[in-house]
């Protein structure tokens, strides 16, 4: 017979959506938070650019719509896209509180511009934002007495009985034995499915887990169609899915070709700040055009101090792979990033099978 844990919350995932669940249920509850991994091994982690958010007073909740509705060729949901708009700002505050210091200039935050926006909107912590955001969020989780973590535990199935959630087989990845952890509500945070692709940003850990288990315990599951590709991750030999953030290009730096051509102009009048598939198509097009096996990203032609101090990530981990940013333009492919559909819920995270939430 197996062994079973009992607690008020299971939560499936230990990236910056289950962390931030975690940190803001009530206290009264017990809740468990498990991982299938190091804590720190999620997508969440690897996130460089930072997070869009009206935080200007030139800016506007109905821009920040718009940007996003178009982007997605209104196929994007208006209510959903409003929601997240409207609550980010309380979302950066709700960072800001739990330790992440939002990078500054001159006492306001440095907004940064990323493609498909009309304006610089994105908060970061220079270019590693999701380190910052993990490490904080998990400093927070481990101060509270009523939340007990779980690593390398990886969950197999959803207890479901009927159309109702009681938690989850769990698979304790060190003993080799299948525990049962049962919930009175289980919140899925287990993220995306882009490393079933060869190029992708994401870590071994992003693998569907959570959208496979929903679909076998009957949740109604939408959008798995569409893959968001980044357009600039890193290629070479010894780099494992290393992004080049879209902050770069937000900066000011330049798509090119082996021979130094740019080339963004024969696609979109934005240039390397049109939207993501846009770009990633782009560069995908003259790849299969000419052979190329990689496009270049250059910034080099940046002042090499603030190169340094604005990306210190991308700098050192290029460095140790040969390649000087600030003099050399960066080999770069599109890869799959994020997994834009999974289960369909309502505002509150609620899905269609009875205390089953996926954030």
């Amino acid at each position: 017979m197996s062994k079973q844990h009992q607690f008020d919350v299971l939560i499936i995932g230990s990236g910056a959506a289950g962390l931030m669940s975690a940190i803001q249920l009530s206290e009264n509850l017990s809740i468990a938070l498990i991982s299938k991994d190091k804590i720190l091994e999620g997508s969440s982690y690897y996130a460089q650019g930072g997070i869009s958010a009206v935080l200007d007073s030139e800016d506007s909740f109905n821009s920040h719509i718009s940007d996003t509705l178009n982007t997605g060729f209104d196929i994007g949901n208006e209510d959903s896209v409003r929601f997240m708009v409207e609550q980010a700002p309380m979302a950066i505050s709700d960072l800001e509180k739990a330790g992440v210091n939002f990078s500054q200039e001159r006492g306001n935050y440095d907004l940064t511009m990323e493609g498909g926006h009309s304006s610089k909107r994105v908060a970061h912590v220079a270019d590693k934002t999701g380190q910052s955001v993990q490490t904080n969020l998990l400093a927070q989780v481990q101060q509270k007495q009523n939340i007990t973590l779980f690593e390398h535990y990886l969950a197999v199935d959803l207890l479901i009985d009927g159309n109702t959630c009681h938690g989850a087989y769990v698979f304790d990845k060190k003993s080799h034995q299948v525990i049962s952890f049962v919930s009175h509500k289980t919140i899925l945070a287990t993220g995306g499915a882009s490393k079933s692709y060869l190029y992708t940003s994401n870590p071994d850990t992003s693998t569907g887990d959570g959208i496979a288990m929903a679909f076998r315990a009957g949740c109604e599951i939408v959008n798995m169609e569409f893959t968001q590709f980044h357009p600039t991750c890193l290629f070479h030999p010894h780099a494992k899915s290393f992004l080049i953030s879209e902050t770069l290009r937000g900066e000011g730096a330049k798509l090119i070709l082996p021979n130094g051509e740019e080339f963004m102009h024969n696609y979109d009048d934005r240039l390397e700040l049109a939207p993501r598939d846009t770009v990633a198509r782009a560069i995908d097009h003259e790849m299969k055009t000419h052979g190329f096996d990689c496009v270049y990203l250059d910034i080099s032609f940046k002042d090499s101090n603030w190169i340094s101090k604005r990306f210190p990530t991308i700098t050192k981990r290029c460095h140790a792979l040969g390649i000087d940013i600030c003099s050399k333009p960066i080999p770069v492919v599109p890869a799959a990033h994020y997994t834009c559909g999974g289960v369909n819920t309502d505002l509150s995270a609620q899905s269609n099978i009875d205390n089953l939430y996926a954030v």
